[in-house]
């Protein structure tokens, strides 16, 4: 397994990565265990320069056996020991290097403007002299697919070329992205057959017709015996192969080894932490990791699942560290609103205390959802709402009145409002809230006080957000370390114009324990309905 998020990763829209942003990632990859880390192509800019110099302090030493450094063959009619850029891959110190050369006749001709033989000499020159000094040297084959499909010829000699130079693996690299299993795996297992047992065969594909994880599956069915690729499938245009896809379902499905098939449990947490390192929302739809990938939305589903988790999922979730979910909505049967209370409650309420309160959710949940509610994405209030018509339970805090003002010095411009951030406009929050006074251990002397505290912010939502934790925070300090992470705000009817109905959802996270959770409120009144939801996401903070 080569990974090359690092390098090949962060040519995607959007991403870019620090140095300090590939340490990390570079160490986890180490510990999920890939073979290859493609961490950067030194020769071309300073961050991947000073990256290889600080992965030699910094990184642990498994780490750094695992790091390949990037270059290209070297530059026509430029000697391979003056070449810059080849002289970068010997100075970035690690054992491997993977060299992209041209393997498309018309490539060569058109795009590097060589002729054929200067290309095959280019390859020669620059694997020889890099194996010479002890590199293992992996080469990229640029465009080896269309290439072989218009000159098989040349683009087998391009291989012979690199292997006989010493080249320890050939990766053969669909670089536009359209080509289609069944050419890949005719194509790999010709050359495969061509160079096995004395070549190791390799794969890299790019995503422009949705075909790169098929397509890498298809070339290791064909013999092919390294996988290149990427966390989450990022990489430019529409991405490259994505690991977190390739990696289960050859050790699940095609029951193939590999150095990182004892870590799958981890490849979830993997995920989900390149993203957040990358600062990019992580698609929840991603196959085997991501949030909706076993959840479980339609009342038959869920409960053909009580019966059997394998009914409606091809894996069982935590053998890649992911879980399954039961979303609740108005398509949800009562076994969706069981599930959720047995996490809830154990087994701490009967059956028939079960089967009434389940029958009283589902329906507060069709009648909300009427409304405009949307709880599929909304865990924490359906947990609330639960919660709420169950014998026992005593919010930590209830909102006895609030109100809202926005100030603002100067209304002449509109586009002021947009284009400057300037203290003239200004938002005041007062609130008033019931909350625990004291608590004792044996939690049979509860006592309640009222609180009233005004703060300022940025608009009516940020400062009754203040005013709500500064009111708060003094009886439940734990919520100092909730922060609000993302606010969405959808207009449900349009056409009703000012009068329109607002849904409003919040993401929260704990940035201690780090738990995510979101809750969601409908109003026509969209302070309001932020004050909800607000309200909501606390008290779950809380519980």
């Amino acid at each position: 397994v080569f990974d090359t998020t690092l390098r090949d990763g962060t040519q995607g829209e959007s991403i870019s990565a620090s140095c300090d942003d590939k340490l990390k990632i570079a160490t986890r990859l180490a510990a999920f265990d890939v073979d290859y880390i493609e961490a950067g192509w030194p020769g071309s800019n300073p961050k991947d320069l000073e990256f290889f110099k600080r992965a030699q302090l910094e990184l642990p030493e498994h780490a750094r056996a695992k790091l390949v450094a990037f270059g290209s063959s070297r530059r026509k009619n430029v000697a391979v020991e003056d070449d810059p850029q080849i002289q970068a891959l010997i100075d970035s110190d690690v054992p491997t290097v993977c060299m992209v050369v041209k393997a498309h006749s018309w490539q060569v001709t058109e795009i590097l403007r060589a002729t054929r033989e200067e290309n095959l000499e280019m390859i020669h020159d620059s694997v020889a002299y890099l194996a010479g000094l002890g590199k293992t040297v992996l080469v990229d084959l640029e465009h080896f697919f269309d290439g072989y499909k218009a000159d098989p010829e040349y683009a087998m000699k391009c291989c012979e070329t690199a292997a006989d130079a010493g080249a320890k693996c050939l990766v053969m690299c669909d670089t536009n992205g359209g080509s289609m299993p069944w050419e890949v795996t005719d194509i790999s297992k010709s050359v495969v057959k061509h160079f096995d047992p004395f070549c190791t065969i390799g794969i890299h594909c790019h995503n422009d017709c949705g075909m790169a994880v098929a397509n890498s599956i298809a070339s290791c069915h064909a013999g092919v015996g390294l996988i290149q690729g990427t966390i989450n499938g990022i990489g430019e245009r529409t991405g490259n192969a994505d690991l977190c896809s390739i990696v289960p379902s050859l050790a699940i499905h095609v029951e193939t080894e590999m150095t990182c098939s004892d870590k799958l449990t981890e490849l979830t947490q993997l995920s989900r932490f390149v993203d957040e390192v990358l600062n990019r929302s992580p698609n929840i739809a991603s196959p085997y990791v991501g949030k909706s990938a076993f959840a479980h939305k339609g009342g038959l589903h869920v409960a053909a699942m009580e019966r059997s988790p394998l009914s409606y999922q091809h894996v069982e979730p935590k053998s890649i560290g992911n879980e399954m979910r039961v979303l609740i909505s108005e398509l949800s049967g009562r076994q969706n609103i069981l599930g959720k209370m047995q996490d809830i409650f154990g087994n701490s309420m009967d059956a028939g205390q079960k089967s009434d309160r389940s029958l009283a959710v589902l329906n507060r949940v069709k009648e909300l959802e009427n409304m405009g509610y949307q709880f599929e994405g909304a865990d924490a209030s359906v947990h609330l709402l639960i919660l709420y018509g169950s014998q026992g339970y005593c919010p930590p805090f209830q909102v006895l009145d609030y109100t809202a003002q926005t100030h603002d010095q100067n209304i002449d411009s509109a586009s002021r409002l947009v284009t400057s951030r300037d203290a003239r406009t200004t938002a005041r929050a007062t609130i008033k809230v019931r909350t625990v006074a004291n608590y004792e251990e044996d939690n049979s002397d509860l006592a309640f006080a009222e609180v009233l505290e005004v703060s300022d912010g940025v608009g009516p939502v940020d400062a009754l957000t203040r005013a709500l934790k500064k009111a708060l925070t003094p009886s439940h300090p734990s919520l100092k370390s909730v922060e609000l992470m993302d606010y969405k705000v959808r207009i449900l009817n349009p056409n009703a114009a000012t009068e329109a109905v607002t849904r409003v959802l919040i993401d929260f996270q704990d940035t201690i324990t780090k738990e995510k959770w979101t809750t969601v409120s409908v109003d026509t009144n969209i302070v309001s309905a932020s004050l909800n939801a607000l309200v909501d996401g606390f008290e779950y903070a809380l519980i």
